[in-house]
C-alpha cells in the first residue's frame, strides 16, 4: 500500500489518497500531535472512517516507537552510571523490565466510538482491510450481544440479566467466567485476527469462556478500543465497563448525535409512583425477614439468599423513602409543572437524608437490595427491583461528582422540572400506578432532572485527563455554535469539501407547487388541504422523472400519516405508487428490516420504475442507511422538523441558552438553537444520498424557507454553492429531467449497491459499505445491468446490482495500491481463502459474472424444456457427466466451476444476503472444529435443491478427506423430481 508523509507522520493507505483525504488526516495527525481537541466534518464518500483509522494509528505507531527508545535510552544511561551491582545479564534484564514498565505508563490507546454497533463494525471492517490491521484492537459489547449463558441469555429484562450475571460471577457459578483466565491467551483470542463482536460470540462458544469478560481482558492490552457513545459519556456505563481515559485519545465518530447524547446520558426522570414501588419492595423484603407465619412470608422470596444488609438497614432506608415521598408530594406544582435551578435536587435527596456523606452507603444497599430481588426467585411474577433500580439510576447520576465546583457546575447545567401526569392518558405497563391510589389523587407527578449543557458530560471527560478529543461526523456544521455547546477548547476545525463535481448534484429549492400554491410547512399550514394536496402533486410529479428510488421525509410520524391520509383519499397516493411502489417507515423495529429489504429489492426488479420510501427526519431512515446510486437518487424534504414547540424540555432548553447569552454573546440564542435542531436533521436526511465520488442525485427542498440566508447558512458547508432557487415549477421539473439525462450519459455506471440497511447487517461478515474514499467494494447478491437500456440482463429481480464498466479514476487512483492486487482474481487451493478474496475481487472481473448469468439464463431455458422425469443424481465429477445415460430430452447436468474463484463468484450470485452469511459462518466453523454433521446440514438446507445441487457437490473437494467418502455417499443417494 503507498506511504504518504503527512505532518511528518509516515502513514499506509490503501491508494494514493484524496486532496479532501489528506487535509483531513493532516488535521487529526495535528490533533494528536499537538494534545488539542478536534472538530472535523467531511461528507460521507469522502473515505472519512478509513482516512481516520489510518492517520491515529499511524501516529499512535510512531508514538509507541518514540516511548520505547526514550525509555531503552533512559535505562541505558541509568544502568551505566555507578553504584549498579550485579552482573552483566542482570543489568539487561532489569533494563527490560523498566523499559516495559515506562512504555506502558506512558502508553496512549485510541478508544473510537459511534453510535451503534453496527456502525463500530463497519469500521472494524474498515480496520482489517487497511495495513493497520496487526494492530491490537477490541470492541466492548453489552450482554445482550455477548452473553452465551444458556440461563442468563434468555432473560428478556435488561436489569434483572445484570444483576444474574453478577451474582453468577460473584459466586463464581459461571462456567463461561470461570474459563475466562484459562483462555483469555488461546491463540484464536489472541492471535492477529481482528475480532468484532460477533467473532468474539463465536471464539466464546468454541472455547466455552465467556465474550463480554474476554473483551474486558482484551482491552488491557489493546491499541484501539471501539465502543458505542453511551459508553464513554454516561458515568454509571464507564465505570461498569472500566473504561480508563487518562492520557487517552477520543474519536466520537457520526458526532452529529453527540451533543444530544450528552444532555440524555447526564439526566432522569422518577416518578412518584416509583418511589411508592421502591417502598412496596423494600416493605416486601422487610415482610421476609418477620416471623415465619404464612400472612408474612412471601413464597417467592428464597430466604437461603444470602443478604447483604439488615433489618435495621431495610428500616431506615424505608424511612427515606417515605420522607422523599411527603418532600415530593408537597411541592406546589402549577399547571405547566414548576421549575427549579438544578441544585434543587440535592435540597430534595437531603429532606430525605441523602447526602454527600451517606450516598455510597445508601448506593450499596440498594444495589444489594435489588440483587437480591432479581435473583431470589425464577418466578416472573415476584418483585424484581424496578423502582429500586430506578432511584439506584437517580443517585448515580446525581452523585456523579461531590466536589463544590461539580455542584456550581449543576446549578449552572441543570433543572429540576415536576409537572403532573393525568393518569387517564397514561396508560401504565407495570400495574403500579395503583399504589397511591389510596391518597384520593387522580395524577402522579414526575420529576425530570434535565441536564441542558452538552459541556457538562464533555467536561467529565476533560477531568479524567484525556489526550486529545476528536469529533467527526458528514454533518457538523455550522460548527461555531456547536464549539459553543460542547464547551471545550476546540484547536482543530475542519470543514471538507465534497469529492462530488457540480454536474453530479442537482439542489433546488421549490417554493411553490405545480398549481402555484406556497409550500411551506410551518404549524399554521399543515392542516391546510391545499397545501397538503399542492405538495402531494409536487411528489407526484418528480417521481415521474426522478429516475429509481427516491426518498421523501417529513419533519414528523403526524404530519407523515396526516399527509399519506388526505393523498390517498385524493387518488393522489395511488398515482404515485402506481410510478414508483410507496414504502413506508413504521415506527416499530421489528418490522423495519423487512421493509427496508423489500425496498430495495423493488429497486433491483427491472420490472418496475424504482420504489419510494416515505420517511421521517431523525428516524432510522435518516440516519443510518446508506441510499448509493440507484437506491436513492433524490430526496425531498418536506418540511423544516422543529422540535415540538411545546414541550416543556425545549422551552427550558431555549431559556437556558438565553440566560447564558446574558453574560456571553458567543452563546446561541434560544431561537438560533431550536433553528439549527431542524437544519441538522435536514443535513443528516440529504446525506442519505450522495455516497460516494462517482455518485449523483437530486435534492430536492419543498418548502419556501429553505430560501431564506439564515437557514441556507445552517445547511452543510459543501451544499450551500450548488443551491438553487426554482421560479417556476414546470421548468423546475424539466431542469431534474435534463439533470438524469445528462448525468446518465456522462457519469460512470454505479458499480454496486447494499442489499440490507445497516442495522439488519449488523455483525454480517460479508456485508461492506458501498463506499470507501470514493472506491466500491462488493456486496452480496449482484445482477448485471446494461448501462445504455438500464434493463436487467439477470433474471432475479430481488438481487442486487454489479455494473459493468468501471471509473478510470478509480485505477488511476489504486494503480500503485495493493488494493489493485486484492482485485485481480488469483487462484488458491483453498476454499477459505477464495472466500475471503472474493470480498474484493467479485466486481473485478464484470464480464465472469455476465457469464455466470448468461449460463444461468440457459440452464434454466433447458431445464424448462426437459421432461418430467425422476433420476438419481450421477456422482460428481466430468467423466461421470460424460458417461451418464441421460436423454437428449434431459438437460445437462450441471458442474461447478473448477476455478475456485468463479465456484465462489457463483454461489455470491445465486444466494441470498442471509443465506450467504450462514455459508460463511458454516466454512469458518468448519475449517475450526470438523464438525462434519453440522457443516452437512447447514450446505443441505442451502443448495439441496435441484437449481443448485451441483454446488453441493462441488463442496467434496474442499471437505476434510476423512468426511469426503461419506459426502459422496449421500450425494449418489439424492433424487430429485424434475
Amino acid at each position: 500500500m503507498p506511504e504518504v508523509m503527512i505532518s511528518g507522520i509516515p502513514v499506509n493507505f490503501p491508494f494514493e489518497p484524496y486532496d479532501v483525504q489528506k487535509a483531513y488526516m493532516e488535521r487529526v495527525i495535528e490533533s494528536l500531535q499537538n494534545n488539542t481537541h478536534a472538530l472535523l466534518e467531511s461528507p460521507t464518500g469522502t473515505g472519512k472512517t478509513l482516512s481516520l483509522l489510518c492517520s491515529s494509528l499511524a501516529w499512535l505507531l510512531v508514538k509507541k516507537a518514540q516511548l520505547q527508545m526514550n525509555a531503552q535510552v533512559g535505562n541505558f544511561a541509568e544502568h551505566s552510571g555507578s553504584g549498579f551491582g550485579g552482573s552483566l545479564r542482570d543489568n539487561l534484564k532489569a533494563g527490560a523490565g523498566k523499559a516495559k514498565d515506562n512504555v506502558s505508563w506512558g502508553m496512549p490507546k485510541i478508544i473510537y466510538s459511534s453510535r451503534t454497533h453496527s456502525q463500530l463494525t463497519q469500521a472494524m471492517q474498515e480496520l482489517k482491510r487497511s495495513s493497520y490491521r496487526h494492530v491490537k484492537a477490541t470492541v466492548l459489547g453489552s450482554r445482550d450481544q455477548m452473553c452465551i449463558h444458556p440461563e442468563v441469555s434468555k432473560e428478556s429484562n435488561n436489569m434483572n440479566k445484570v444483576q444474574m450475571c453478577q451474582l453468577k460471577v460473584k459466586s463464581k457459578t459461571c462456567y463461561f467466567y470461570n474459563n475466562v483466565d484459562s483462555k483469555k491467551e488461546d491463540r484464536s483470542v489472541k492471535g492477529d485476527e481482528i475480532l468484532d463482536i460477533e467473532d468474539l460470540v463465536a471464539v466464546g462458544k468454541k472455547l466455552k469462556c465467556c465474550p463480554y469478560y474476554l473483551s474486558k481482558e482484551l482491552k488491557q492490552d489493546a491499541d484501539i478500543i471501539f465502543m458505542p457513545y453511551n459508553y464513554l459519556l454516561d458515568p454509571k456505563s464507564r465505570k461498569a465497563n472500566g473504561v480508563e481515559l487518562m492520557n487517552n485519545i477520543i474519536i466520537f465518530d457520526e458526532a452529529h448525535n453527540v451533543e444530544k447524547m450528552c444532555e440524555e446520558s447526564a439526566s432522569l426522570q422518577i416518578k412518584s409512583t416509583d418511589i411508592a414501588l421502591c417502598i412496596d419492595e423494600i416493605t416486601h423484603v422487610m415482610r421476609s425477614f418477620s416471623e415465619n407465619t404464612e400472612e408474612q412470608l412471601d413464597s417467592t422470596v428464597d430466604n437461603n439468599q444470602p443478604k447483604d444488609f439488615t433489618c435495621e438497614d431495610l428500616c431506615v432506608l424505608k424511612e427515606m423513602m417515605l420522607s422523599l415521598e411527603k418532600a415530593i408530594d408537597e411541592i406546589n406544582v402549577g399547571s405547566e409543572g414548576t421549575t427549579f435551578p438544578g441544585g434543587f435536587i440535592f435540597e430534595l435527596l437531603a429532606k430525605a437524608e441523602i447526602k454527600d456523606h451517606n450516598q455510597m452507603s445508601v448506593i450499596t444497599l440498594l444495589g444489594n437490595l435489588v440483587t437480591y430481588l432479581s435473583t431470589a426467585s425464577a418466578s416472573p411474577f415476584q418483585r424484581k427491583g424496578v423502582g429500586l433500580q430506578k432511584f439506584v439510576d437517580l443517585l448515580n447520576v446525581v452523585f456523579s461528582g461531590t466536589t463544590h465546583s461539580y455542584k456550581e457546575r449543576v446549578k449552572m447545567c441543570y433543572k429540576v422540572h415536576v409537572n403532573i401526569e393525568d393518569k387517564k392518558n397514561n396508560k401504565k405497563s407495570d400495574g403500579w400506578g395503583a399504589l397511591k391510589a389510596g391518597n384520593a389523587k387522580s395524577a402522579e407527578r414526575v420529576l425530570s432532572y434535565w441536564c441542558f449543557s452538552p459541556g457538562f458530560g464533555m467536561k467529565q471527560l476533560l477531568d479524567q485527563n484525556v489526550r486529545s478529543i476528536i469529533l467527526t461526523s458528514g454533518t457538523l456544521a455550522p460548527l461555531k455554535p456547536l464549539i459553543s455547546e460542547l464547551g471545550i477548547p476546540i484547536g482543530v476545525q475542519l470543514e471538507n469539501p465534497h469529492i462530488v463535481k457540480s454536474n453530479q448534484i442537482c439542489v433546488k429549492i421549490i417554493s411553490q407547487g405545480p398549481d402555484t400554491t406556497p409550500l411551506n410547512s410551518n404549524y399554521q399550514n399543515r392542516d391546510n388541504p391545499k397545501y397538503i394536496s399542492s405538495l402531494g402533486r409536487t411528489i407526484l410529479s418528480f417521481s415521474r422523472v426522478v429516475p429509481d428510488g427516491l426518498l421523501v421525509f417529513f419533519p414528523s410520524y403526524p404530519i407523515m400519516t396526516k399527509c399519506q391520509e388526505a393523498w390517498q383519499s385524493e387518488g393522489i397516493w395511488s398515482s404515485i405508487n402506481n410510478i414508483k411502489p410507496i414504502f413506508v417507515e413504521p415506527q416499530r423495529k421489528d418490522t423495519f428490516n423487512a421493509i427496508i429489504s423489500d425496498f430495495y429489492g423493488k429497486i433491483s426488479d427491472p420490472s418496475t420504475k424504482g420504489a419510494c420510501f416515505m420517511a421521517v427526519c431523525r428516524g432510522k431512515v435518516s440516519e443510518g442507511l446508506d441510499f448509493a446510486d440507484m437506491n436513492g437518487r433524490a430526496v425531498i424534504i418536506t418540511g423544516l422538523p422543529f422540535p415540538p414547540l411545546k414541550d416543556p424540555r425545549i422551552i427550558l432548553k431555549k431559556k437556558y441558552l438565553e440566560e447564558l447569552r446574558v453574560n456571553n454573546k458567543d452563546f446561541l440564542s434560544g431561537d438560533e438553537w431550536y433553528s439549527l435542531e431542524a437544519t441538522r436533521a435536514v443535513n443528516q436526511a440529504i446525506g442519505r444520498v450522495i455516497r460516494h465520488k462517482n455518485d449523483y442525485g437530486a435534492i430536492l427542498l419543498c418548502d419556501g424557507r429553505f430560501n431564506s440566508p439564515k437557514l441556507k447558512g445552517q445547511l452543510s458547508a459543501w451544499l450551500r454553492d450548488h443551491i438553487n432557487v426554482s421560479n417556476k415549477f414546470g421548468e423546475t421539473v424539466s431542469e431534474i429531467c435534463r439533470f438524469f439525462k445528462t448525468a446518465e450519459a456522462t457519469l460512470p455506471s454505479p458499480k454496486l449497491k447494499p442489499l440490507l440497511p445497516d442495522e439488519a447487517n449488523k455483525g454480517c461478515k460479508n456485508y461492506e459499505p458501498s463506499n470507501v474514499g470514493g472506491v466500491s467494494f462488493p456486496i452480496t447478491n449482484t445482477r448485471i445491468v446494461n448501462k445504455g437500456t438500464k434493463k436487467s440482463v439477470s433474471q432475479y429481480p430481488n438481487s442486487n446490482e454489479v455494473y459493468a464498466d468501471f471509473s478510470m479514476d478509480f485505477y488511476k487512483n489504486a494503480k500503485a495500491s495493493a488494493y489493485v492486487n486484492e482485485f485481480k482474481p488469483k487462484e488458491t487451493k483453498d476454499l477459505f481463502s477464495a472466500l475471503d478474496s472474493s470480498k474484493d475481487v467479485s466486481q473485478s472481473s464484470a464480464h465472469s459474472l455476465v457469464t455466470i448469468h448468461k449460463r444461468i439464463a440457459e440452464d434454466s431455458s433447458a431445464a424448462l424444456t426437459a421432461k418430467r422425469k425422476k433420476f438419481k443424481i450421477k456422482p460428481f465429477g466430468f467423466e461421470d457427466n460424460l458417461k451418464s445415460g441421460g436423454t437428449p430430452s434431459t438437460a445437462p447436468e450441471k458442474v461447478a466451476p473448477t476455478s475456485l474463484i468463479d465456484f465462489v463468484k457463483e454461489i455470491k450470485v445465486l444466494l441470498q444476503a442471509d443465506q450467504y452469511k450462514l455459508f460463511q459462518t458454516s466454512i469458518s466453523s468448519y475449517k475450526k472444529d470438523g464438525n462434519y454433521e453440522t457443516f452437512l446440514a447447514i450446505l443441505k438446507s442451502i443448495f439441496e435443491n435441484k437449481k443448485m445441487f451441483y454446488l453441493f457437490k462441488g463442496m467434496k473437494r474442499f471437505l476434510k478427506e476423512d468426511h469426503k467418502n461419506t459426502f459422496q455417499e449421500y450425494c449418489d443417494n439424492v433424487t430429485f423430481d424434475i
